[in-house]
C-alpha cells in the first residue's frame, strides 16, 4: 500500500464533514482535488471507504475503522513534531478551546499574545452554540470552554475574563412596536436571556424570526427587518456609523460574565496552564488595550 499521510489527512476531514464540498473550504481545496485524493486513497483498499445513497454521502463501517486508525497516525506524527520542539527548548503540544458564538469577539485578544510567546503551540478553537460547548467539554474533547451562562450540574473551574452585557438594538433609536424580534437558535445562551427578559418584563412573545448566528442576527437589524437583543461586543462598528442603535428599555442591559471554564479535577496540560497563568498575569492589560470601549457602557 501506498496511500501518504495527506490522503489520510483529507479522510479524516471528509469523515469529520461528511462532505466532499465542506471537507474542500475547510481543507483550502477545490473540490475535484478532494476527490482525486479520496479517489486515490479508496484505491489502496478493496473495502469501499465512502458510499454515496441519493446524493449523501457516508461512511462506511470499514470507512469508520480506518478513520480511527489514521486519526492515531496523524495524533503521533504531531507528536513527533512536539516531542522535537520540546528538545530545542520550545513549550510546544495543542491547545483546544470551545466558544459561544459571541466568544469569538472576545477569545481571540486573550490567545494573540500567547500564542505569539508560544510559537510551538497549535490552537484548535471550535466556535459553535452554547448547547455544543458544554457537550464538548462534558465529554472532554476540549481544554476550555468559553461561555456567558455557566452550565447546570456540571462541576467546573472558571476564569473570569469580560462582563457581556446584551441590550435591545435596531437600526432606529427609538422601539417601532411594529417591528418583529429576531431570536437566535434553541441552544443559544442568547436566546435564553431574551426569552427570560420579555417573559419577565413584557409577558411572553410571539417569536417571528429565528436566525442560526450573531451575524445574521445583527444584518437583519441593520437593514430593518426587526429588533432584537444583541450583545453589545459584537457591534462596535455598526454603533459608531449608526448602523445599529441601542433601544433604552428597562432592566436592560442584562449582564453576564464571559468565563474560561474548565472540568473540575481536570488535570490541565503544559500549555492549558501556561494558557491559564498567561491569561490571570495580562488579562488588565488585555481589557485596557482591546476593550477600552466596551467598558465605558
Amino acid at each position: 500500500m501506498h496511500y501518504t499521510i495527506h490522503q489520510l489527512q483529507i479522510f479524516l476531514k471528509v469523515v469529520q464533514t461528511q462532505s466532499i464540498t465542506k471537507a474542500s473550504e475547510e481543507l483550502f481545496m477545490t473540490q475535484p482535488a478532494v476527490s482525486i485524493q479520496l479517489k486515490n486513497l479508496q484505491g489502496q483498499f478493496d473495502i469501499p471507504l465512502t458510499e454515496v445513497v441519493g446524493r449523501q454521502l457516508y461512511i462506511t463501517e470499514f470507512g469508520k475503522e480506518v478513520a480511527v486508525i489514521a486519526g492515531r497516525v496523524i495524533q503521533e506524527l504531531e507528536n513527533i513534531n512536539y516531542k522535537t520542539q520540546a528538545f530545542q527548548g520550545m513549550l510546544t503540544g495543542k491547545l483546544m478551546i470551545s466558544s459561544a458564538s459571541t466568544g469569538k469577539y472576545v477569545i481571540p485578544f486573550f490567545l494573540a499574545g500567547f500564542l505569539e510567546q508560544h510559537t510551538g503551540i497549535d490552537l484548535a478553537l471550535d466556535v459553535t452554540n452554547k448547547s455544543r460547548v458544554i457537550e464538548s467539554l462534558k465529554s472532554n474533547e476540549t481544554d476550555f470552554a468559553l461561555v456567558s451562562v455557566l452550565p447546570d450540574k456540571l462541576n467546573v473551574e472558571k476564569e473570569m475574563l469580560i462582563e457581556n452585557k446584551l441590550y435591545l438594538m435596531g437600526n432606529e433609536a427609538a422601539r417601532n412596536e411594529g417591528k418583529p424580534l429576531i431570536y437566535r437558535e434553541e441552544g443559544s445562551a442568547t436566546r435564553m436571556s431574551m426569552e427570560h427578559y420579555f417573559e419577565t418584563h413584557e409577558g411572553k412573545q410571539r417569536k417571528r424570526m429565528e436566525l442560526t448566528s450573531n451575524e445574521a442576527v445583527k444584518q437583519a437589524v441593520i437593514s430593518g427587518i426587526g429588533n432584537s437583543i444583541m450583545p453589545l461586543i459584537g457591534v462596535r462598528n455598526e454603533l459608531l456609523n449608526q448602523e445599529i442603535h441601542i433601544i433604552p428599555s428597562p432592566g436592560l442591559p442584562i449582564q453576564t460574565d464571559w468565563q474560561l471554564i474548565w472540568l473540575t479535577g481536570k488535570k490541565l496540560s503544559p500549555v492549558s496552564q501556561a494558557f491559564l497563568e498567561y491569561i490571570r498575569t495580562e488579562k488588565q492589560n488585555i481589557l485596557d488595550r482591546h476593550f477600552g470601549w466596551y467598558l465605558q457602557y
